[in-house]
């Protein structure tokens, strides 16, 4: 009785092994093979475009993270295109600091493209400043949803 029954757990341990080999391949060929298969490179792997969204009125977030980073993204070409956007307090920061303001000077001379969300800048009375920057104040929801949907790479401070 005990010989049958360990033949029997060994043709069972067969029969599911070889059932979980078939469906593993079957998967992987799913993967593969099939329209709806799963991306093996993230989708902004084709972009060679960088938006950042800055959002901190933090002067020292803007002079030690964004613009450090921007800026040398731009000057050494680490991506092919730099996109700064201006959105709430740091539409106030750049219109109020002149430190801020060389800050963006030098990022535009770098090649550093600069937007600012005009809703936002509206909010803070510094549309007409901005653009005295050589800062393009515009409508910025849709344009930013865009990026995020084209898988452009999009940082945030």
């Amino acid at each position: 009785m005990k010989t049958t029954n360990l033949k029997a757990m060994l043709i069972l341990a067969l029969v599911l092994f070889t059932f979980n080999i078939n469906a593993a391949s079957k998967a992987d060929n799913t993967l593969t093979n099939s329209s709806t298969a799963y991306q093996t490179t993230p989708p902004n792997a084709q972009s060679d475009t960088l938006v950042i969204l800055w959002t901190s009125g933090d002067p020292d977030v803007a002079l030690k993270m964004v613009f450090m980073y921007a800026g040398t993204s731009a000057r050494v070409k680490w991506w092919g295109h730099v996109r700064l956007i201006i959105w709430g307090p740091s539409s106030k920061l750049t219109a109020e600091n002149p430190e801020i303001q060389q800050g963006i000077a030098k990022m535009q001379e770098n090649g550093v493209v600069i937007d600012a969300c005009k809703a936002c800048a509206d909010d803070y009375g510094v549309s007409d400043k901005l653009s005295s920057l050589g800062i393009d104040v515009k409508y910025m929801g849709k344009p930013l949803t865009e990026y995020l949907k084209s898988g452009k790479t999009v940082l945030t401070f």
